[in-house]
């Protein structure tokens, strides 16, 4: 028991020392450092004038094609560098953006989202940028997202890759409803103890690296911030706009060919803290629910990873970029 209770104190004090260490950012992460140039597009939606950040990495020996990649919820456009650099490596043109209310992008104090205005966001960047045909590639929300901006714009939208996408299920169906205000006070409660229990939790299989630090470390650092409480409620709207929009009941509807890549170990889903245990354990089941989109989506191609959990690109790398050039190429 003391041993125990040593490795507790230990514990602690590391959470401790770690969220001290965590430099606070303002809501626009201006003193943070994307991996390419960040250039703004500048939005006049819902009566008001909002800049949306993104990254444009163009190849050195272009093949034509460009990869559009949208970031999850917990997230932002710089956690795909590495994926990027791959893509461009093989003559991938890459577009990243940061969705409003996300990353670098502004967190509006009023708006409504919707992932239908999300998608309108993002092919305004690509109108501007004269960009007529991706292959779009969606992780976590950013799955949601990628859904929606295939229905939506099927005649842009060469290919579909979504790496473990939130919403292969309908949480509403077994979660109470939460509001608004009750997410936000959730969020104004996080810092990087919970962050970072919570990835390594739902995430990591409790494990734990400097790589996975540094995205938790990032999101912690707005909790320190002067801006958290904007940010936080964005956050809660985001989680709003998750919960109540599902995508589940349009996938027969897409019809890119569609490749999805799939962590077998992730268990995520949205409001499984809210449900009795016998609940719980019907949710997040990724192995099944991969299975079960694959054969829903017309021209589907399941790549399932063993052992991997939420965030393949992160955690095993070589496992993801593998099929992801190979599908590309196709």
């Amino acid at each position: 028991m003391r041993n125990y209770i040593a490795l507790l104190l230990t514990l602690l004090c590391a959470f401790q020392a770690r969220a001290q260490s965590v430099p606070p950012q303002d809501a626009m992460l201006s003193s943070y450092e994307y991996p390419f140039p960040v250039h703004y597009l500048e939005l006049h939606i819902q009566q008001q004038s909002l800049k949306m950040a993104y990254m444009d990495l163009r190849p050195e020996r272009p093949n034509g094609k460009t990869v559009l990649l949208l970031h999850g919820k917990n997230f932002c456009a710089a956690y795909w560098e590495q994926t990027a650099k791959d893509l461009s490596k093989n003559g991938f043109r890459v577009i990243m953006p940061d969705q409003i209310g996300f990353g670098k992008s502004d967190k509006p104090s009023h708006f409504q989202y919707t992932f239908q205005q999300l998608a309108q966001n993002t092919k305004a960047i690509l109108d501007t940028l004269h960009i007529s045909k991706v292959a779009v590639l969606g992780h976590s929300m950013g799955g949601m997202l990628a859904t929606r901006f295939a229905l939506m714009y099927p005649q842009l939208t060469a290919q579909l890759i979504l790496e473990n996408p939130i919403g292969l299920e309908d949480w509403k169906l077994k979660v109470p409803y939460l509001s608004v205000d009750q997410w936000y006070k959730g969020e104004l409660q996080q810092n990087y103890a919970k962050i970072k229990q919570y990835q390594l939790d739902s995430y990591y299989d409790g494990k734990w690296n400097a790589d996975f630090d540094k995205w938790a470390s990032l999101q912690a650092s707005w909790t320190q911030g002067p801006d958290y409480p904007l940010v936080a409620w964005n956050s809660a709207l985001t989680y709003d706009m998750i919960f109540t929009q599902p995508v589940f009941y349009e996938f027969e509807n897409i019809q890119a060919p569609t490749l999805l890549i799939i962590g077998q170990r992730d268990r995520t889903a949205l409001g499984k803290a809210n449900v009795p245990e016998a609940v719980r354990k019907t949710m997040g089941n990724y192995p099944e629910l991969g299975k079960q989109t694959a054969r829903r989506i017309k021209n589907a191609k399941l790549v399932p990873i063993e052992g991997i959990g939420h965030l393949p690109h992160i955690e095993a790398y070589t496992k993801f970029i593998t099929p992801l050039l190979a599908f590309l190429q196709e």
